[in-house]
């Protein structure tokens, strides 16, 4: 078991309860495997593959101690056949193709995974019987995004212009359908959970500007960026995954207000950093760093405004985010200063360890509620 246990987070409600993750083995799902860990769940892992090398889910070490299965969300038999096998208690659904610009290059497997593989979770887990609490994870990008200066609310208009926002946009349509056609009675309670731009160690994913941004100054190289300007709702990965927790804990004990809805998980609403506004607050961090924009005049379409509201999740919640911007990016460039160490005493573990426990401290600082 992970050193530092803690029990008592989220009113102890994982604790021995079979937990699957979908897509478990991905930045976010290692994470979240890791911290179910640390709650003494009994965890599963349903994913397709380990998606990058290096990858966090391997560098945990964790494997031994959850029951994986290796498998394609999009494979409806096998993916029923280990569900109605496992008959987990809660389901967090993660698995999917992530990357906008990856979309581009491969739309169908992006749509099929990211619109199928969420019909297939809400099927089995009308059919299995032994499901309490499903959380689905989409994104921020299911937002039809209209480019404007007030932040998204989980009642505003789904859809994409990319192929991979328009995938989330009809995860959401789906969700949404099964909620009101199979999952109105008491038997299982669903939500949907949408995160703005998640950064955070092990993130090592192609076209992503924190894991770009690492390899290339770990190299002594210039890093090359689409869009200065852009803004995101950044935040550590440990902050929606402490709202999906929540909600998922909710969900478990019954919470009609939760039930069957969507919520948003990210930063303050007045925190509006841009790409560029990341990279300086890094550069305090990670010295003789450069950068420029890429000159291409065939750029492929990504959002330049993108902002949240989370008011949903703080009134039926009481979820707030713990950390600041300059902590999101401290938390961050340090796990990457550990792992590119050249320290013979470097532990990957530990050090993840280290982090869910420093942010589990702020929280308490911050009096939050999931952590009492």
């Amino acid at each position: 078991m992970l050193p530092g246990k803690n029990n008592f987070m989220f009113e102890n409600i994982y604790k021995n309860k079979k937990v699957l993750v979908t897509g478990n083995t991905g930045f976010k799902g290692s994470w979240l495997t890791a911290w179910l860990l640390k709650l003494g769940a009994d965890v599963y892992g349903y994913s397709i593959d380990v998606p990058t090398e290096p990858s966090h889910y391997k560098e945990l070490n964790i494997e031994q101690e959850i029951h994986q299965e290796y498998g394609d969300v999009r494979d409806t038999n096998h993916f029923r056949n280990f569900i109605t096998t496992v008959r987990p208690d809660i389901i967090f659904h993660m698995a999917a193709q992530p990357i906008v610009r990856q979309s581009y290059a491969d739309p169908l497997y992006t749509i099929e995974t990211n619109v199928l593989g969420v019909a297939n979770v809400l099927e089995a887990t009308r059919h299995v019987g032994s499901v309490k609490s499903l959380v689905i994870i989409t994104s921020d990008k299911c937002y039809e995004n209209v480019e404007w200066i007030y932040g998204y609310r989980e009642i505003d208009r789904v859809g994409g212009e990319d192929p991979y926002s328009a995938s989330k946009g009809a995860a959401e349509i789906i969700a949404s359908s099964y909620m009101r056609s199979f999952f109105k009675d008491e038997k299982v309670y669903v939500a949907t959970v949408r995160a703005g731009n998640v950064i955070g160690g092990g993130d090592w994913a192609k076209d992503r500007l924190i894991p770009d941004a690492m390899r290339a100054w770990a190299n002594h190289e210039k890093l090359i960026i689409r869009s200065p300007k852009a803004t995101r709702p950044w935040q550590h990965v440990l902050e929606p995954l402490s709202g999906y927790l929540l909600v998922g804990k909710e969900l478990y004990n019954k919470n009609k207000l939760c039930k069957n809805q969507a919520f948003n998980f990210g930063p303050d609403a007045t925190i509006n950093k841009t790409v560029e506004d990341v990279l300086v607050e890094m550069s305090k961090s990670w010295k003789n760093v450069k950068w420029e924009a890429e000159n291409n005049k065939h750029k492929l379409n990504e959002a330049g405004l993108l902002k949240l509201n989370c008011d949903k999740a703080h009134n039926y919640l009481q979820w707030f985010p713990t950390l600041d911007f300059e902590k999101t990016i401290e938390f961050t460039v340090k796990w990457y200063e550990m792992y590119y160490s050249s320290s013979k005493d470097k532990n990957v573990r530990e050090y993840t360890m280290k982090q869910i426990e420093d942010y589990i401290s702020f929280a308490k600082k911050k009096d939050l509620t999931w952590v009492k």
